[in-house]
């Protein structure tokens, strides 16, 4: 009788078998994805890291902010920051792109005068990248 509701329900050792093999290929399948995504997950990060900061800001006139920032990117690299004014309701109200030249020390120091187009309260270094 056992064998009967074995037929009847599809419990072969010939379906045994392809469940088997079925769940070894996915198991393989996802074993190539993950060795895929975390190869490439560590080679992604040996790229030159850029990091920016804001050390000061100061409010010229009404049209007008100096702003004052350090920048630490490998040497010998162009590079190009961004730098913006906000006013009280965080609006961009000035904006400029900063080419820097290749230079020999990691950290350096600027300061960037912006106009404006209304007062700012404030002056911040934005993004900066390799060119």
């Amino acid at each position: 009788m056992s064998s009967n509701l074995d037929k009847r329900y599809g419990r072969t050792p010939g379906t045994r078998l392809r469940e088997r093999r079925v769940l070894w290929i996915v198991a393989g399948a996802f074993a190539v994805v993950l060795t895929a995504w975390v190869v490439w997950a560590g080679l992604d990060g040996a790229g030159p890291s850029i990091e920016a900061r804001d050390t000061r800001h100061s409010i010229i006139d009404e049209n007008s902010i100096s702003v004052t920032f350090e920048v630490s990117l490998p040497t010998g690299t162009p590079s190009s920051c961004a730098v913006q004014a906000l006013n009280e309701s965080f609006t961009v109200v000035g904006w400029k792109v900063i080419d820097l030249p290749p230079s020999d020390q990691y950290n350096r120091s600027l300061t960037e005068v912006l106009h404006t187009t209304e007062l700012s309260n404030t002056g911040l270094i934005y993004r900066c990248w390799l060119t």
